[in-house]
C-alpha cells in the first residue's frame, strides 16, 4: 500500500482491505462493508456505471470504494484517486489534529476553588499580620515580627486543604478501577468525574443499541404469520405461529412449506454459520448469515444439507437482477433455490406454495404479498423472498430464473441489544437526554429508537444528514432538544452536532467506532470509542473505551461518574469542615490576643493524615441508590455548593470546642504544650467523629445500622487515625516533633466531651436540599 500512487489500479477482492480511495471502473457484484467510515451495518452495492454530483453524500457515492474499508462480496477493479492524508481517513485524521485539549468540569471547578482559596488566604493572612503588628505598637523588636510570622503561617496552612489534591486523585483512579469492572475502561483520569456531568448521551445505533447481528424476527408464508424469536448469530429460538388474537409454538414440520423455506434460505447462500461446541463462528454476509440462522433455529445446518444436496452451479447476485439463485441435486433430480428482493423474485415465479399445494400466482395473490412486504419495511426490517422450481437434466441456465414456485418472505433487522430498553429508561429518569447518531438509514434508525425508548416523545424530531447539509446553525440549536434521531449522517455533521449541544450547555458524551467517529468523539466532553470493533484512531481519541460495545455500560459509567462526584463532596465538606475549624481557631486566638493554639506542624498533621484517611475512605463510599434519580448537576455549579451552611456551623462548633479547653487550660495550668495538645486533640476526634454524617448529606447517619456499615473502610480509617493520634501524643520523639503533652484522665474527659459534637452535626440540619439542576 506504501508504494501506490493516484493513478495505479488495483484488483478488489472477497475479504481485502481497500488501501486507498478508488474510483471504480469494474465490479461484478461488488459489495463493500463501509460501516467504519459511514456507520451503515448494511454492504453497500457498487456500480461504476453511476454519474454523480461532487456534492453526493459519502454513504451514497456508490461508484468510489474507500480507503480501510472492507470487500464483502463481489470483485472489481478501481483507480486510485486520492492516498495517505488525501483519503477520507486521512481527512478524519486531520480534524483530529485540530483539537485542543480540553479542562474538564471537574479541573475547572476545582481551579475556580483553588483561585478563590488562594485570595481569601491572602487576605486574611495580611488583616492577621497587621492586627498583631498593631497591636504591638510596630515592628520594634524581633519577637513581633516572630509572632506575627508563625500566626500568618499557621492560618495558611490551616486555609488549605492540602489532602484534597491526593484524595481527589487517589478517588478518581479507584473510581477507574470499578469502571473497568463493568466494561467502562477510562484512557483519562479526569473523565471519571465528567461522566457525572453527563446531560446528553450521542450514540451509534450499530453495534451500540443494536448487536450488529442481522436477526430474522418474522416469516410469512401463504396465510400463515409467524414470529421467530432469539437473538443474533446463536441459532436457539422458537417459531411462534399467529392466528388472529391467539399463539402457539410450532416446529419446522408442523407446516407445510416451512421447512422448504429454510432450506432455501440455507442452501442459495454463501455465508457459513459453524459450531465448536456452544460457541459459533460465522463469515460472510449478514442477511445471508441471517438465514443460516433462521434454518438452523429449524434444526437445519448447511453442511450436513449440501452434503444430502450438493451445489453443482449458480447465477450469482447482481445489482440488476436483485436475486441469487444456486443449483443442487438430491433424490429427486435437480432444483433450483432463489433469494432476492421481493419485487424481483415476484417477477420470475407463476405458481405459489399454499398449505402444502402449488397453485397460480395470480395478481391478487401478488398484491397480497406486496402489502405484507410494504408493512414489514415499515418496521424498518430487510425483507427478502425465497422461491424454488425443479429442473430437468439438460436445463438452460438462462432459463432457469423463470416459472418459479412462490415459498414466502422473510423480515429481518439488526435488533436492540436486550438490556439497552432499560439503560435507556434509566437515563431518561437520571434526566439524561438521549440521542442516536447513526449513519444508517431514517426508517432503520427511527424505528430501532422507537423500539428502545429514544424516540418515545410525541414532538421527537428525525432529521437527516441531507436535512442537516441545508440547516444553520441558528435552526439547529433551535431544534436540537427535540431531536431523538440523526440519520445517514457523515462525520462533518457528527461534529457540528456536538458543537450544537455545546452551544446549549449540554456536557456531551459521544460514542464512536469508525475512524469517521474520531473527530466527534475527541470534541465531545466525554468521547467514548468501542473496544471490540472499534478502529485504533477512535480509541486513542476517546476518553473511554468499551470493553463490551454496550449501550448499557455508558449508563452504568454515568452512575459511577456521580457516585464518584457525590463521594468528592462528601470528602470536600469533610475537609473544608477541618480548615476553617482550624481557621476559626487560630484568626480568634488571635485576634483574642491568645498563643497560637495549633502550630503549623500539627495543623500539617490534621490536613494531611488525620484528615486524610476518612476523606480517602468517604472518596469510596458505596453509591446512593437515588444517585440516578436526580437530574444532571449545572456544569456551572462550584463543587461546594450548597455546602456552606453545614461547613460554617461546623467549623464555628468545632473551633469552639477546641479554644475553650485550650483557654481554660492555658489560663489554669499555665503550661500552653498541654493546653495545645488538647485542643490539638479536640480538632483531630471532632472531624473523625464528623466524618461518619458527611457520609449522609439527607439523613442522620446513626439512625440507620445499615447506612452505617455499609462503608467499614471508614471505620478502619478513623480507627487508624485515632491511634496515629495517640502516637503523636505519647510517643517520646514525635512530642518533640509535634511538641505535644501526655494527657491524664481528666484531660480524656474534657477531649471526649468537647469533641463529642462532631456525633451529633449532619448536613441536613444545616444545608438546603442539594438541588440538581
Amino acid at each position: 500500500a506504501r508504494e501506490l500512487v493516484p493513478g495505479d489500479i488495483v484488483v478488489l477482492r472477497v475479504g481485502d482491505k481497500v488501501p486507498a480511495d478508488c474510483r471504480l471502473i469494474e465490479s461484478y457484484n461488488l459489495r463493500v462493508d463501509e460501516a467504519i467510515l459511514t456507520g451503515e451495518s448494511v454492504p453497500v452495492e457498487k456500480d461504476p456505471s453511476v454519474i454523480l454530483d461532487e456534492e453526493t453524500p459519502l454513504p451514497e457515492r456508490r461508484n468510489m470504494v474507500y480507503s480501510s474499508t472492507i470487500i464483502s462480496y463481489g470483485h472489481g477493479l478501481g483507480i486510485i484517486v486520492a492516498t495517505g492524508m488525501k483519503t477520507e481517513v486521512g481527512k478524519i485524521a486531520e480534524m483530529l489534529k485540530e483539537e485542543e485539549e480540553r479542562a474538564t468540569p471537574l479541573q475547572e471547578r476545582l481551579d475556580r476553588f483553588g483561585k478563590k482559596l488562594g485570595l481569601f488566604i491572602l487576605i486574611l493572612c495580611a488583616i492577621v499580620a497587621i492586627s498583631e503588628i498593631i497591636e504591638y505598637g510596630g515592628l520594634h523588636s524581633l519577637r513581633v515580627l516572630e509572632d506575627a510570622i508563625l500566626t500568618s503561617i499557621s492560618l495558611a496552612v490551616s486555609a488549605v486543604p492540602e489532602g484534597l489534591p491526593a484524595v481527589v486523585t487517589v478517588t478518581l483512579a479507584l473510581g477507574m478501577r470499578r469502571m473497568a469492572k463493568r466494561n467502562a475502561i477510562v484512557r483519562r483520569l479526569a473523565a471519571v468525574e465528567t461522566l457525572g456531568s453527563a446531560t446528553v448521551i450521542c450514540s451509534d445505533k450499530t453495534g451500540t443499541i443494536t448487536r450488529n447481528e442481522m436477526t430474522v424476527r418474522e416469516v410469512w408464508l401463504y396465510n400463515r404469520n409467524l414470529i421467530v424469536t432469539g437473538e443474533g448469530y446463536k441459532p436457539k429460538g422458537k417459531f411462534i405461529l399467529k392466528q388472529g388474537n391467539s399463539s402457539c409454538e410450532i416446529s419446522a414440520e408442523d407446516l407445510p412449506g416451512f421447512k422448504l423455506l429454510l432450506k432455501t434460505g440455507v442452501l442459495c447462500n454463501d455465508a457459513s454459520l459453524v459450531s465448536t461446541g456452544e460457541e459459533f463462528h460465522t463469515s460472510g454476509d449478514p442477511t445471508e448469515l441471517a438465514l443460516l440462522v433462521l434454518g438452523a433455529k429449524g434444526g437445519l445446518m448447511k453442511e450436513p444439507l449440501e452434503e444430502k444436496e450438493p451445489r453443482l452451479d449458480e447465477v450469482p447476485f447482481d445489482s440488476t437482477r436483485k436475486m441469487m439463485t444456486t443449483i443442487h441435486r438430491n433424490s429427486e433430480g435437480l432444483i433450483a433455490y432463489s433469494k432476492g428482493a421481493p419485487e424481483a423474485i415476484l417477477k420470475v415465479c407463476d405458481r405459489i406454495l399454499v398449505n402444502g399445494e402449488i397453485v397460480e400466482l395470480n395478481n391478487e395473490l401478488k398484491e397480497e404479498i406486496l402489502l405484507r412486504v410494504e408493512d414489514m419495511a415499515k418496521r424498518a426490517m430487510r425483507v427478502l423472498a425465497l422461491a424454488y422450481r425443479k429442473l430437468d437434466d439438460g436445463y438452460n441456465k438462462n432459463e432457469v430464473e423463470k416459472g418459479m414456485v412462490f415459498l414466502g418472505i422473510v423480515g429481518m433487522i439488526d435488533p436492540p441489544r436486550a438490556e439497552v430498553k432499560k439503560a435507556v429508561k434509566l437515563a431518561k429518569q437520571a434526566g439524561l437526554k438521549v440521542i442516536m447518531v447513526t449513519g444508517d438509514h431514517k426508517l432503520t434508525a427511527e424505528a430501532i429508537a422507537k423500539e428502545v425508548g429514544i424516540a418515545e416523545e410525541e414532538d421527537s424530531i428525525v432529521i437527516t444528514g441531507e436535512e442537516l447539509e441545508n440547516m444553520s446553525d441558528e435552526e439547529l440549536d433551535e431544534v436540537i432538544d427535540k431531536v431523538t434521531v440523526f440519520a445517514r449522517v457523515s462525520p462533518k455533521h457528527k461534529l457540528r452536532i456536538v458543537d450544537s449541544l455545546k452551544r446549549r450547555n449540554h456536557i456531551v458524551a459521544m460514542t464512536g467506532d469508525g475512524v469517521n467517529d474520531a473527530p466527534s468523539v475527541k470534541r465531545a466532553d466525554i468521547g467514548i470509542a468501542m473496544g471490540i470493533r472499534g478502529s485504533d484512531v477512535t480509541k486513542e481519541a476517546a476518553d473511554m473505551v468499551l470493553a463490551d460495545d454496550n449501550f448499557a455500560t455508558i449508563v452504568a459509567a454515568i452512575e459511577e461518574g456521580r457516585t464518584i462526584y457525590e463521594n468528592i463532596r462528601k470528602f470536600i465538606r469533610l475537609l473544608l469542615s477541618a480548615n476553617w475549624d482550624e481557621i476559626g481557631v487560630v484568626f480568634i486566638a488571635a485576634m483574642a490576643k491568645l498563643p497560637v493554639p495549633l502550630l503549623p506542624v500539627q495543623i500539617l498533621w490534621i490536613n494531611l493524615v488525620t484528615d486524610g484517611l476518612p476523606a480517602l475512605a468517604l472518596g469510596m463510599d458505596p453509591p446512593d441508590p437515588d444517585v440516578m434519580k436526580k437530574s444532571p448537576r449545572n456544569p456551572k455549579e462550584e463543587i461546594y455548593h450548597g455546602m456552606f451552611e453545614f461547613i460554617l456551623v461546623a467549623a464555628v462548633i468545632a473551633a469552639i470546642a477546641s479554644l475553650l479547653p485550650f483557654y481554660y487550660l492555658y489560663k489554669t495550668t499555665g503550661d500552653i504544650s498541654l493546653a495545645r495538645t488538647v485542643a490539638f486533640t479536640v480538632a483531630v476526634f471532632f472531624e473523625m467523629f464528623l466524618s461518619f454524617n458527611c457520609r449522609s448529606p439527607e439523613r442522620y447517619i446513626f439512625t440507620s445500622k445499615k447506612r452505617l456499615m455499609a462503608n467499614k473502610t471508614l471505620f478502619l480509617a478513623v480507627t487508624l487515625s485515632l491511634l496515629l493520634q495517640l502516637l503523636v501524643i505519647y510517643v517520646p520523639f514525635l512530642q518533640i516533633i509535634f511538641e505535644t503533652s501526655s494527657l491524664s484522665l481528666r484531660e480524656w474527659i474534657i477531649v471526649l466531651g468537647a469533641s463529642s459534637g462532631g456525633l451529633l452535626l449532619y448536613p441536613k440540619l444545616f444545608e438546603k436540599k442539594f438541588k440538581m439542576r
